[in-house]
């Protein structure tokens, strides 16, 4: 059968949760991506002994009312302070006890120490979904890596090979632990790759995963947008990381659209001004070719949720959203499981 659609809650954290379910229902969503922001899903509730079972119950309970169900949890922002070069960015989008008094390696140590936790709440919440023990599906949490060397992308001042390893070997040294801690709960890590972390196309994707030994516990939340603007093949990176592909975002992107001022790295315009060479947009809407995306996602056996994370500064979201939901299910089709052209065998094998 399809596979299922679900919102991603990230760009929806002004709402509560228990007003944003009732919306994506009516918005014709099978279930949510839960964001570790807002009051979506709290992650020291759900891993705490003595408040976890009865948080995880109360949230099964609102999703199941709203005839919702949640295949992933989602902690982006907190992971992206694990290995970044932090400034006062950070402050805005840190839990307060994460950020603490800001001095940068006490934020990253925080910020490790928090998705270990994470790792731990997702075990916990998963573990009280109805059905999944009879039902079971890998436990994943989505998220950022942060990096210390994207502010080196464009190698000037002239940088070195060896420059850009110790960024790898840094996030391998903060990321294993990590990983060692996610695998004692048997759950699954999706680097969501995207500028700003220390993957961002196929060939860093490739260095990331030999950075942390190719962990089992580490794989990709795939997601085309913020891959083809750059001019990556995203279609062939589900082939190439087809075993590491752990959840799939839908989201759309177009490029080449803007008067020619603003080049592919941005030109400090805000997204939606109408110079830029490149915007996220409403699924359907933009330049992805998710015909390609279905058919790979199938060739690859990629069975997990179809994950919208709506993104388009020129679009109503409630609108956005719900046309972006009716897209990925006119879009999305079961693999075949026998040859199309069986029915010509007249020997009856």
């Amino acid at each position: 059968m399809p596979r299922p659609v679900t919102l991603f809650t990230g760009q929806w954290a002004d709402l509560p949760i228990a007003d944003l379910a009732l919306l994506v229902k009516s918005m014709g969503y099978d279930g949510l991506e839960l964001a570790c922001w807002g009051d979506h899903f709290d992650v020291v509730a759900a891993a705490a002994p003595t408040t976890s079972a009865e948080y995880c119950d109360k949230l099964w309970q609102l999703l199941l009312d709203n005839g919702l169900t949640c295949y992933s949890v989602s902690t982006h922002l907190v992971g992206q302070a694990v290995c970044d070069l932090i400034d006062e960015r950070h402050q805005a989008i840190l839990p307060p006890e994460i950020w603490g008094d800001g001095e940068a390696e006490g934020v990253r140590q925080r910020a490790a120490e928090r998705m270990i936790l994470t790792a731990k709440a997702a075990r916990n919440f998963f573990n009280r979904k109805p059905g999944f023990t009879e039902n079971p599906h890998p436990v994943v949490v989505n998220g950022f890596t942060g990096s210390s060397i994207w502010h080196s992308i464009y190698a000037f001042p002239p940088t070195s090979q060896e420059y850009w390893q110790r960024g790898f070997d840094d996030f391998a040294t903060r990321w294993i632990p990590i990983l060692q801690a996610f695998d004692q709960e048997d759950v699954n890590f999706a680097l969501e790759v995207h500028p700003a972390e220390i993957a961002f196309d196929i060939a860093s994707a490739d260095r990331a995963l030999a950075a942390v030994n190719n962990h089992p516990r580490f794989g990709f939340n795939y997601d085309p947008s913020h891959l083809g603007y750059q001019g990556v093949d995203y279609v062939k990176f589900l082939r190439h990381f087809g075993n590491r592909i752990l959840h799939a975002h839908i989201k759309d992107a177009w490029w080449g659209h803007g008067d020619g001022t603003v080049g592919v790295f941005g030109g400090h315009a805000s997204f939606g001004d109408s110079r830029r060479y490149w915007d996220f947009r409403s699924a359907g809407r933009g330049d992805i070719r998710f015909e390609d995306v279905i058919v790979a996602l199938n060739d690859i056996g990629y069975q997990g949720p179809l994950s919208v994370e709506w993104e388009d500064s020129r679009m109503d979201r409630i609108h956005g959203a719900t046309e972006s939901a009716a897209f990925v299910r006119n879009l999305d089709f079961t693999t075949n499981k026998v040859a199309f052209d069986a029915a010509f065998d007249k020997s009856g094998k």
